[in-house]
């Protein structure tokens, strides 16, 4: 996966706001699965996933249904971003 930038960690967490909290974790999972794998693919062949996209963060999340930017910071909205947030961590520790 490519370097994450405030914009992906703010658009992973729209996708994660558009489905129902207990699918969120294994929505996380995906993305990072399917950034790494556009990742790849764009060093390998130079030109971007045609599902996946270029191997950003946003470019996987970019690829589901995307919540509304939140008018507000709300416990789900803080509860999204944390999610975000550790599975990053986790993946780079």
């Amino acid at each position: 996966m490519r370097a994450v930038q405030l914009a992906d960690i703010e658009t992973a967490v729209r996708a994660l706001l558009a489905v129902e909290a207990r699918a969120r974790a294994g929505l996380m999972t995906e993305l990072l699965r399917r950034a790494d794998i556009a990742d790849r693919y764009r060093k390998t062949l130079r030109r971007p996933h045609v599902l996946f996209g270029t191997g950003t963060l946003m470019s996987a999340a970019s690829r589901f249904d995307l919540a509304p930017r939140p008018a507000r910071i709300s416990g789900e909205v803080l509860r999204a971003y944390a999610i975000v947030i550790n599975a990053i961590g986790n993946q780079s520790a």
